[in-house]
């Protein structure tokens, strides 16, 4: 005679498409069956050798048979983990907003009083940096009311340092834009011997150059970015930050996502920036 638990056993093995919940109920229903009505708790002592391995037979057929459920279960635990960084991010940008959004001697490109702030943190020899560097460009010439702030985070080699470091230098000559867009423009790798030739190309005085190369400001500034992007919980370039949303990498539709926040924050407003 059949029991409750075993008709509902063939139940959801007769659906290959259950959700994984279904799936989730199967299994339990399974392995709940040798127990006896006066079994207070199933626990893993509470099988035998041949009952447990009569179990997993059951499982591993259940999930052989069933693999979307594996998609399933990624998806999920992706949906979690995302839900978690949005407001771990949500918190770390509130708590630096100000470090973040409003540093009067941050670099920057745009309107020095933009209504909306886009920040980038980013490496001079960062492949996808180079890449997303047509999009900032296009926002800038397009956007006459937005402000972007670059986050000099030099991670991927000793060359990466150096050139944030003419960047910066140039920027105390009123020329980070252009040298900052140079940099990014060039071919290959950049190092110092390049970037001094980017700047000589810009028309910079290189004795000064040099010597604020060194400096506190220039070597203040990366600390503080290196510190801020640790806070962050930012490993990696280009990350971009606006308003309290976060746009990790360079997707082929960056120019439209910012332009979407952008609007977004016109419309209703920022709570962080």
């Amino acid at each position: 005679m059949s029991t409750p638990t075993s008709t509902a056993v063939r139940w959801y093995a007769a659906r290959p498409s259950r959700s994984l919940a279904a799936g989730a109920v199967a299994i339990a229903l399974t392995a709940l069956a040798p127990l006896t009505p006066a079994t207070p708790a199933a626990s893993a002592d509470t099988f035998s050798a041949e009952q447990k391995k009569a179990i997993e037979t059951i499982i591993k057929d259940y999930l052989v048979a069933n693999p979307e459920l594996f998609l399933e279960i990624q998806s999920a635990l992706e949906q979690k983990m995302e839900k978690i960084q949005s407001e771990k991010l949500k918190v770390a940008l509130k708590d630096n907003a100000a470090d973040i959004y409003r540093r009067a001697d941050a670099p920057f490109a745009g309107n020095p009083k933009g209504d909306v702030t886009v920040v980038e943190f980013f490496d001079y020899n960062c492949g996808y940096c180079k890449r997303g560097l047509v999009d900032i460009a296009k926002l800038i010439d397009k956007d006459p009311k937005v402000k972007v702030i670059f986050k000099e985070l030099p991670i991927l080699s000793k060359g990466s340092e150096e050139a944030a470091r003419v960047a910066l230098a140039a920027r105390l000559q009123g020329k980070y834009w252009e040298v900052h867009r140079a940099l990014l423009e060039a071919k290959g790798q950049v190092n110092e011997a390049v970037s001094l030739k980017i700047a000589e190309k810009a028309g910079l005085d290189l004795v000064k150059l040099k010597k604020d190369m060194g400096g506190a400001e220039v070597t203040g500034e990366i600390e503080r970015v290196r510190a801020l992007a640790q806070k962050m919980g930012i490993n990696g370039t280009p990350h971009f930050l606006i308003g309290d949303k976060s746009i990790p990498g360079a997707p082929d539709d960056l120019f439209d996502q910012i332009s979407v926040l952008a609007a977004d924050i016109r419309k209703n407003g920022c709570t962080v920036c």
